[in-house]
């Protein structure tokens, strides 16, 4: 189970790691000037010319991409579980304060920003921050741990 500096920490961390997940889909999953056109049909001259042979790497360069893409894969997967862990945070609060909170700390903003944002002193956001904090930990132990799979 986790606590409430860790769910804080966490939900602090999104907006650094959402940008991380994102970059890394791109980088893994995205298009490389190499395979722009796959899957787009060429027609008349076009289709009938030679196509560039693309594999031009030596097999050490091949084993070593994959161990780094392994690698980013791996980094890509832990980041996607952590920021999906703290977008569902969101479905257990019910309180439209309590989810302009979750949504700014997500943003990364400070709680003397927050504050002003809401129009309260930074002492009563501390005292809401707690109050959905202590909703998150209740809604995960009503969840029987749903957000204790994530390691942090």
């Amino acid at each position: 189970m986790m606590n409430k500096k860790q769910i804080e920490s966490l939900i602090y961390e999104y907006h650094w790691r959402k940008k991380e997940v994102a970059r890394l889909e791109k980088v893994l999953f995205g298009t490389n000037g190499i395979n722009r056109s796959v899957g787009v049909a060429q027609y008349g001259i076009e289709a009938t010319l030679p196509k560039p042979n693309i594999n031009l790497k030596s097999e050490a360069e091949i084993k070593a991409m994959d161990a780094r893409e392994e690698r980013l894969l791996e980094r890509y997967n832990k980041f996607k579980e952590k920021v999906d862990k703290v977008e569902r945070m969101a479905d257990f609060l019910t309180s439209d304060k309590h989810l302009i909170i979750l949504d700014c700390m997500m943003e990364g903003m400070s709680y003397r920003s927050i504050a002003a944002h809401l129009g309260v002193g930074r002492t009563k956001i501390w005292e809401m921050k707690d109050e959905m904090l202590n909703t998150i930990i209740t809604s995960q132990k009503g969840q029987n741990g749903q957000f204790e799979r994530v390691r942090t």
